[in-house]
């Protein structure tokens, strides 16, 4: 029984933890502005993440794109300014270098 106390302890003191911690990540997350990058390659802005996608524009080598979000491990979300037009899209990873 006195073996028992600690053991509840610890679990109560570790999910709390976790709690803090994922409510601190959500509220520094929406905080975020855009962040410039130049692409290094040829990129394609696409105005979803799946093959049947439609293409808005074809970057050139170092354009400059504003990244919004990382959506996942192959695209980012990306705001890009062409002809005074602004479009919002995604790009692959690849586009950009590796920092």
């Amino acid at each position: 029984m006195h073996k028992l106390y600690p053991c509840l302890f610890g679990l109560a003191l570790l999910a709390s933890c976790s709690a803090v911690r994922d409510d601190s990540f959500s509220s520094s997350r929406g905080n975020k502005k855009p962040v410039a990058h130049n692409t290094v390659v040829e990129c394609i802005l696409y105005d979803g993440m799946t093959k049947e996608s439609a293409q808005l524009t074809n970057l050139s080598v170092n354009s400059e794109v504003q990244v919004l979000d990382t959506v996942d491990a192959y695209f980012v979300r990306a705001r890009v300014t062409e002809k005074g037009k602004v479009l919002n899209g995604y790009l692959y990873r690849t586009c950009f270098s590796q920092r």
